[in-house]
């Protein structure tokens, strides 16, 4: 038995003795008021999955259903390669962005009453295990709750999602390689990630909440893989598709103390709401992006938001004026 395969088991029998109705992704208790009772702005910081956004729009999409009296407002700003560690591998085509760089920044300009950060996928740099990059990561970490903490926002840590070695076996490597990176990644790379879960999980600071995704997939994948062995989240080991994000989205509302109802994947796209989510969660991470500014191989910075923005109203008021089911 691996190591993925035992600590999946070792979260089953917790799964077993903890009740049913036991959210197991928070370190602090929560309720709904999380989000407090008036109009928020969540800002979202996190590496390619977040830019990705599909869990954005799942989160946002049952935030108008389970909270449709509250204005919430997100600006999701994910960045592709990001780490909160600032390491990157020597392979890599350009050093790896680090969140500290543009955090201060983002705060300013998008003043929020809540933070989302998911970080850790790449600040392992797809290496063994290793003192030095868990260091790193736990530094960074800690600067990124110094500098939200000095807004006075809440913050929220998510735990990253499972390197699925499985649905990429051919393209990983052992520990004796000589070289490891997102191309070469280490075999067992999901062990550090469940270190850097744990590490965010036994912090417990005023103010600050971790809702575990990592633990959430590790679950859900052995009740998968019961029935079907080469069942995955993420096809290329570590972007999560439509379930994965959903996942995510459904263990952060959990987190926060939100009951959510079944349902599917298929019937969230169905709902034309949805479509209307998606389309101004993209056009404004796209826009908040640039504008924030960030330097990824190279410099990038726009000057304004304020023609996505006017887009990004009219789409609302559509949102709106579909009663909510």
């Amino acid at each position: 038995m691996n190591s993925f395969h035992r600590r999946i088991s070792t979260l089953l029998i917790f799964v077993v003795v903890a009740s049913a109705g036991t959210c197991l992704a928070a370190n602090t208790a929560n309720d709904a008021s999380f989000l407090g009772g008036g109009p928020t702005r969540i800002l979202i910081l996190g590496d390619s999955i977040t830019q990705d956004g599909r869990y954005v729009s799942y989160l946002e999409y049952y935030l108008h259903h389970h909270a449709p009296g509250q204005k919430i407002d997100i600006i999701s700003i994910g960045l592709s390669s990001e780490t909160a560690s600032g390491l990157s591998e020597k392979s890599h085509p350009f050093p790896r962005p680090c969140v500290l760089e543009r955090l201060d920044r983002a705060l300013k300009m998008t003043k929020p009453q809540v933070v989302l950060a998911c970080y850790g996928m790449n600040d392992g740099i797809y290496h063994p295990p290793s003192d030095e990059r868990l260091a790193a990561f736990k530094e960074g970490i800690s600067h990124l709750i110094a500098q939200v903490r000095a807004t006075g926002t809440p913050l929220m840590l998510i735990t990253p999602p499972v390197f699925d070695a499985l649905s990429i076996r051919s393209k990983t490597v052992s520990k004796a390689n000589p070289e490891f990176g997102y191309s070469k990644p280490y075999e067992g790379y999901d062990d550090v990630l469940a270190e850097y879960a744990r590490t965010e999980l036994a912090i417990h600071e005023t103010a600050v909440t971790v809702s575990d995704v990592h633990g959430a997939f590790l679950s859900a994948l052995s009740a998968q893989r019961r029935n079907d062995p080469n069942f995955t989240f993420a096809p290329d080991g570590v972007h999560p598709n439509d379930e994965g994000h959903r996942l995510i989205a459904r263990t952060i509302l959990q987190s926060m103390g939100y009951s959510l109802p079944a349902d599917s994947v298929a019937q969230i796209q169905a709902d034309p709401v949805f479509s209307l989510i998606q389309q101004k969660r993209q056009l404004r991470s796209e826009s908040w992006l640039p504008f924030v500014g960030y330097v990824r191989g190279e410099t990038f910075k726009s000057a304004s938001v304020t023609a996505a923005e006017a887009v990004i109203v009219r789409l609302q008021h559509e949102i709106d004026a579909i009663p909510v089911k």
